[in-house]
């Protein structure tokens, strides 16, 4: 792969992101472009960039059958496959801007982003989707066509829902072209937001253009290359880097049937890059871990030997670390144990990016010791996302590595990390824009250290938990370490204006049975800690084991266990699955004030 030969479509040559798409298609009309599982005959199957533009064709006559102006907005519902992305390109080939939708978020979210955004037409999936629509259907009279993609016999009537079979013209047509001005209006994307309503942030075709290009200037893609997306497209990440950036590269992309099947479309579709967010590897990191438990000692000892081994010849070959004799031992060790996990991830695996939050040191350690090329890098939703990224070559796993392109960076007030770039967004949809200064830098809210060029981000400005004792503590370091033991699965620190610190827990049900029986505690001592007070110990002491590398202050004195996990449905996770701080506060308000009594 690495004596491969790109082949990169320039901004200028594709003009807007519609330009991009039909250049693919006329530079490479043969080569793969999607592949995608058909559940009829239960065999993935593949289109080649023609024929995918043949079905964008179709997808524009029947958007244009609905009288839409251009600059008109039409929203997306679906969970990631080919009908999303011709969906996308038969809007943008309008002029018409695309507002995507989280296919798990809650019904009045849904109606606050498709009237904030004046939505005319939405492409939904099934039935699961239409029920929520449904439920707010008298808040959705702006809302002119549903188009959805199953059969919908059976389900409650509305006079604009139609199933895409009728919709869509039965065989190809002639693709109309439209004059698309690329500093234009592409998108609104809303940002979950952790608080308060969520913000649309207006991205055109040049800001996403570009960022794509610098991304490839950062990290190369090959036409040979491809993609297994499972991140949802609605989320700028996925859909610049695991959408716009396969097409500029001329790679193909799979799309996972759901995060349930994921390991298995890994070993179906053999995928070469994957962008994916710290979760994901911290889930296949505590199921290593697990499994470890149940090995032998000197099963154990291979598996560490070989991270270990594999580390030292990481660092080695970044210029961080010196030659050690035990590195002879790389290759056969990559084959009793590093071989087992990339088979897993589909046995071509060459390179995954993460982003979206912190990845967690021993994560990363892990994956590269074993073989795997992680590269972390950052974004925002309001920078189109990518603004660094880390190097095949100069690979700093703790830092989000150094900026894309052109892009700027530099620290402001309070170490503020700032940027800017044609890749800032044109501001927020019906929304004053406060986070971009008179010179153009957008303020990003995260705290952050420069190091010979690497970004390395140390905070949020406004996430610091405030004790009453005056000393602050970055929640979400601590919670990232608590998270990587197995036995806890999302964890919320609690503290601000407090005499000490505090967690709500949610705990993994397998292994806190695991737990039981080498500790011979009730399995339901964990719902009433204030009885028993020996399992709130062990909690605490194997808390206070995570955290041994944090300040004294930093102290968890007293945990309570929630027994229903946060999720994106009960509204205590955003759609990027970041915790809605205040929500779950909140909702626990009485299990907090208990964690405090007497004090």
């Amino acid at each position: 792969m690495s004596k491969a030969v790109t082949d990169y479509i320039e901004p200028d040559a594709a003009k807007n992101l519609h330009g991009l798409f039909r250049e693919r298609a006329r530079r490479t009309p043969d080569a793969d472009a999607y592949h995608y599982f058909d559940a009829e005959s239960g065999q993935w199957h593949c289109l080649s960039w023609k024929q995918a533009l043949s079905e964008v064709a179709r997808w524009q006559h029947a958007l244009r059958q609905e009288a839409l102006e251009p600059g008109d907005r039409v929203a997306v519902l679906l969970r990631n496959c080919k009908e999303w992305v011709f969906y996308e390109q038969a809007a943008l080939s309008l002029g018409l801007v695309l507002v995507p939708l989280y296919v798990e978020d809650r019904p009045d979210n849904l109606a606050y982003i498709l009237n904030d955004s004046g939505c005319k037409v939405i492409l939904i999936d099934g039935a699961q989707q239409w029920q929520k629509l449904y439920e707010v259907r008298d808040r959705l009279d702006g809302l002119l066509r549903i188009v959805c993609l199953q059969d919908m016999t059976g389900q409650p009537h509305d006079a604009r829902l139609r199933e895409v079979r009728e919709w869509l013209p039965s065989v190809s047509t002639e693709l109309h072209e439209a004059d698309i001005d690329a500093v234009g209006l592409a998108t609104i994307v809303y940002t979950s937001g952790t608080t308060g309503r969520p913000k649309g942030v207006k991205l055109t075709h040049d800001n996403i253009l570009y960022n794509a290009w610098y991304g490839l200037q950062s990290v190369k893609v090959f036409p040979q290359d491809r993609f297994l997306s499972f991140l949802p497209l609605s989320h700028m990440l996925e859909r610049t880097a695991g959408l716009y950036i396969p097409i500029m590269a001329g790679a193909s992309v799979a799309h996972a049937r759901s995060i349930e099947d994921l390991a298995d479309d890994l070993l179906a579709t053999h995928p070469t890059l994957l962008v994916s967010v710290p979760r994901i590897f911290e889930r296949v990191y505590n199921r290593i871990q697990a499994q470890l438990e149940q090995k032998s000692p000197l099963a154990r000892k291979l598996f560490l030997r070989a991270v270990e081994t594999g580390w030292s010849v990481f660092l080695y070959r970044q210029g961080r670390g010196p030659f050690r004799l035990s590195m002879l031992l790389n290759p056969l060790l990559r084959l009793l144990v590093g071989r087992k996990v990339m088979a897993k991830l589909g046995g071509r695996m060459r390179l995954a990016i993460c982003g979206g939050a912190p990845l967690p040191p021993d994560v990363a350690r892990l994956f590269i010791g074993l073989g795997l090329p992680l590269l972390q890098g950052y974004g925002l939703t309001e920078t189109s996302p990518v603004i660094s990224v880390n190097r095949l070559d100069d690979n700093i796993p703790e830092s989000v590595g150094m900026p894309c392109g052109d892009i700027e960076v530099r620290l402001g007030e309070n170490d503020e990390l700032l940027t800017r770039s044609i890749c800032v967004m044109q501001g927020y949809w019906n929304a004053p824009t406060d986070i971009i200064d008179e010179e153009g830098w957008l303020h990003t809210g995260d705290k952050a250290e420069i190091r010979d060029g690497h970004i390395f981000i140390t905070g949020r400005l406004k996430e610091i938990i405030v004790m009453s004792n005056g000393e602050k503590v970055p929640p979400g370091d601590i919670e990232m370490a608590i998270v990587g033991d197995p036995l806890f699965e999302q964890v919320m620190l609690i503290g601000e204006a407090r005499p000490y610190l505090t967690a709500l827990l949610v705990v993994n049900e397998e292994a806190w049975r695991d737990v039981c029986v080498q500790q011979g505690f009730d399995e339901n001592a964990i719902r009433d800690l204030d009885t028993h007070e020996n399992v709130h110990a062990f909690l605490i002491e194997r808390i206070a084991a995570l955290m041994r590398d944090f300040p004294g202050y930093a102290r968890i004195n007293r945990v309570a266990v929630v027994e229903e996990p946060w999720t994106i449905d009960n509204g205590m996770l955003t759609p990027t699955l970041k915790v809605k701080r205040k929500r779950v506060a909140e909702k626990h308000a009485a299990l907090i004030e208990a964690l405090y009594a007497g004090h």
